[in-house]
């Protein structure tokens, strides 16, 4: 599995390289080609402004032209009126990083630097130069948001996809070993294996899907995340389960009524409408097992108190489904949900 997220990380870092490389030779060729001074600035601000997803390269691009006009405004005060010293030239520093820090732009400053030196340098605020300036920042960012839809949104989509459809087979996975170990069946390998290993997975999946939503305009922007933090909180809630479990000493009789519960739970992992039944028929198993007959030792009134902490568990388990089920409703298109739960 190593290998695999070793392969998506070159992948990225090689795509990344490529669109900066190629952004920034652009930048200095049309920069060169308008004969604008300064020329190599226009390919860094490209270098610093292609960043990991789209959105956030759209936003960085905004905040650069904002903070363009703030640069030169400062400049103006400080070298105009002040002096062209390396004093006042800190005083400059001084001042933009008060502004990018109370702004939460602080990501801006390197440009904004340079542009303050630029003007320290010609001590020139005439529109010509204000304007060639403009223009580096401009060819810049422009070249920076058009290499940013550049991104294989549906191969990551897709990919997505087949990490939902691993995570559920996996779930299912460890409810059979959990079921089976309520039957004191022999499972072949240690069920935290599978749940550490889950989880992790699912870390990971979150990553990828902040990401995607990061580079997509969806109509629901944050469904993927959603979709795998669901999962993760239910793999902990598997967790807490196992470990009522293998605090039994003996496996009470209703303990099959469990395990029978969990294959049916099972069967509905990954299905909607079912979600209510299975909350109904899981109250009504509380209802019996409260009904039952009382514990004939300390033994069994222990292990039947544990299996009471396990419903319980299983319900919580369902229940954080049924808020992400919930949350649907109100955010998100119900087709897109049938179509990823299938």
């Amino acid at each position: 599995m190593n290998i695999i997220k070793d392969k998506k990380k070159m992948k990225r870092i090689l795509v990344k390289a490529i669109k900066i490389g190629l952004g920034s030779s652009l930048a200095i060729l049309l920069a060169s080609f308008l004969e604008l001074q300064y020329q190599i600035f226009a390919g860094t601000i490209t270098l610093l402004t292609i960043l990991t997803t789209r959105w956030e390269t759209i936003r960085l691009s905004f905040y650069r032209v904002i903070t363009f006009f703030i640069s030169v405004a400062v400049c103006w005060l400080v070298f105009s009126h002040l002096g062209g010293g390396w004093l006042e030239y800190g005083l400059f520093v001084f001042i933009i990083i008060i502004i990018n820090e109370l702004m939460g732009w602080s990501a801006t400053l390197s440009v904004n630097a340079v542009i303050g030196a630029h003007f320290f340098t010609e001590m020139d605020f005439s529109l010509r130069f204000i304007a060639n300036e403009f223009a580096l920042v401009l060819i810049g960012i422009v070249i920076a948001v058009i290499l940013s839809f550049f991104n294989n949104n549906k191969g990551s989509e897709k990919q997505i996809l087949k990490d939902m459809k691993y995570v559920e087979d996996n779930l299912q996975g460890i409810l059979t070993h959990l079921s089976a170990y309520l039957r004191k069946e022999e499972l072949p390998h240690s069920v935290w294996d599978d749940i550490n290993s889950l989880e992790d997975k699912l870390k990971e999946f979150i990553q990828d899907a902040i990401e995607y939503n990061n580079n997509s305009f969806s109509d629901h922007p944050t469904y993927y995340v959603d979709y795998f933090e669901m999962r993760l909180l239910q793999v902990d809630m598997l967790r807490s389960l196992h470990e009522e479990m293998q605090r039994m000493r003996s496996m009470p009789v209703q303990a099959d009524v469990v395990a029978d519960y969990l294959d049916f739970m099972n069967a509905c992992l990954g299905k909607m409408d079912s979600l209510e039944m299975q909350i109904e028929k899981l109250h009504e198993i509380l209802k019996h097992l409260k009904e039952d007959h009382l514990p004939q030792d300390m033994e069994e009134f222990q292990s039947r108190a544990i299996l009471y902490h396990v419903l319980m568990d299983i319900e919580d388990f369902l229940y954080i489904k049924r808020r992400f089920v919930e949350g649907l409703d109100e955010k998100y298109r119900r087709e897109t949900f049938i179509k990823t739960m299938d």
